[in-house]
């Protein structure tokens, strides 16, 4: 059976929006979604696919967050095979060795305006790079992502159309658990 992965942005397990795992499993079960799994406490969960679009999807796990936790988390959905084609993609191969240096941002759709993006001189940000594909926007930074000024810029951007990040890791252990 083909899965969906939801990526909600912006939740923790304690504090501002506070969204436990064991939460999570329950308010996606009690959409009716079947072979729920929740990967880490920060957002990631993975299912069988409802036969439902990502978009509607997506739209379905932020209004029932909102109406039972009060909290407006954005959401993006992807099927297992934009997850596989997005990590098959990674514009960055030399990085996979260090995957906290890799981070994928996931938008809700392509952005209809890259100009601030287009506008960045990246050899003022060297060596850390970036690569919008599509719906993903990889961004590899070798000295890590706290420190980096591009990741900064980047995030700033604005590009019109909900993002959620996630490590190298993170992604390649949620394709993993899609196929399994």
């Amino acid at each position: 059976m083909s899965r969906q992965i939801a990526l909600l942005r912006g939740i923790n397990v304690g504090g501002h929006n506070s969204f436990p795992k064991a939460r999570q499993l329950a308010l996606a079960e009690s959409l009716g979604l079947k072979e729920v799994s929740v990967l880490l406490q920060t957002g990631n969960i993975v299912f069988a696919d409802p036969g439902t679009p990502p978009e509607e999807t997506a739209r379905m796990l932020h209004d029932r967050i909102a109406a039972e936790l009060g909290l407006t988390v954005p959401v993006v959905v992807r099927t297992r095979d934009e997850l596989a084609a997005a990590v098959a993609a990674n514009p960055f191969p030399q990085a996979v060795p260090e995957p906290k240096s890799l981070h994928v941002t996931f938008l809700s759709a392509v952005p209809a305006d890259t100009s601030r993006l287009d506008a960045l001189d990246l050899a003022a940000f060297a060596p850390d790079q970036y690569r919008l594909i599509g719906r993903e926007l990889y961004l590899w930074c070798p000295g890590g992502i706290g420190r980096s000024k591009l990741a900064e810029t980047v995030s700033r951007a604005r590009l019109g159309v909900t993002a959620t990040a996630r490590n190298w890791n993170t992604v390649t252990k949620l394709l993993a658990l899609a196929d399994a």
